[in-house]
């Protein structure tokens, strides 16, 4: 298995937009994406993770308008239902076209929904642009508060960034303090159907794009399918990007590789654990079946 999944093309890239670096966690290339979409009226609208009622906590959000994005721009390391709002982007909203973004696991079933519509009639015509962000797990939002509040001793209505990088987990307070904890201490409050993801870097969206691979401030981005080699191609004509070469970055795909590579090798071990409990009436495993390989 690759376990960086089909790609067209693989970068290490940052916005010119200087309001959306601003706002954005690491290189902004789903805020800018998202909005160049808008602009050409490839979308007419985006699903996005925006600010919640608490702190840091966030909620899925329709924005048909730059200033929204900017306003939902941003990392929250907790999962945001994005394909909940799916249908009621096409029917409440009336959006034609589409854009979404999500973690491996949320584009998995966005692509599903597309394949096998069941409860999303005339819906999967209208995803127009899926945009993927690495993810090795995901959090609830009471194992983030647990996290900020009580390993990094910080309040969450104080904390103005979190980051995650170089084996620690990072809050910044608007006081200027810096508050670390080791990633390794995170594992217990991962969610429980994160271990049974066999996907970093979000294979089946139109482009992904994470901060791994890339220098601080930048991000990498694969162009996976021929509507994101268009559409990336159309933004890098605008100016939206500045680009090198991920060969020429550090540390570069073999950091991205060995990531996915851990992932991929740890999950698959829980996902062979679970062929072996039960069988169906006629005798198959009742195990989760590998999404990438033939069943």
């Amino acid at each position: 298995m690759d376990v960086l999944g089909n790609y067209k093309s693989a970068i290490s890239a940052r916005s010119t937009d200087k309001d959306i670096l601003k706002k954005a966690q690491d290189g902004g290339i789903i805020t800018t994406l998202f909005a160049y979409a808008l602009e050409e009226g490839i979308i007419d609208g985006a699903i996005v993770a925006g600010p919640g009622n608490e702190p840091w906590k966030p909620e899925p959000m329709v924005v048909t308008t730059k200033a929204e994005l900017l306003a939902a721009a941003g990392t929250r390391y907790t999962i945001s239902p994005n394909i909940s709002l799916i249908k009621e982007a096409t029917r409440s909203y009336g959006l034609d076209r589409v854009g979404i973004v999500g973690t491996p696991c949320q584009i998995q079933a966005t692509r599903k929904a597309q394949l096998y519509p069941i409860g999303m009639r005339d819906v999967d015509d209208k995803i127009a642009l899926a945009l993927g962000i690495f993810c090795m797990e995901n959090l609830s939002y009471q194992a983030l508060e647990a996290m900020v509040e009580d390993h990094c001793n910080q309040k969450m209505e104080s904390v103005v960034k979190m980051d995650i990088g170089k084996g620690k987990f990072t809050v910044y307070t608007e006081r200027g303090a810096v508050s670390q904890m080791p990633l390794k201490l995170i594992h217990k409050y991962v969610q429980p159907g994160c271990s049974v993801c066999l996907d970093y870097v979000a294979n089946l969206a139109d482009i992904s794009s994470g901060s791994v691979g890339s220098p601080d401030g930048w991000s990498t981005v694969f162009v996976r399918s021929t509507k994101g080699n268009a559409v990336w191609d159309g933004a890098i004509a605008a100016g939206c990007f500045e680009t090198k070469p991920i060969d020429q970055v550090k540390p570069g795909l073999d950091l991205v590789t060995k990531l996915a590579t851990e992932k991929i090798t740890k999950n698959q071990k829980n996902v062979d654990a679970r062929k072996t409990i039960g069988l169906k009436a006629d005798g198959t495993p009742k195990g989760l079946r590998n999404p990438y390989e033939s069943p």
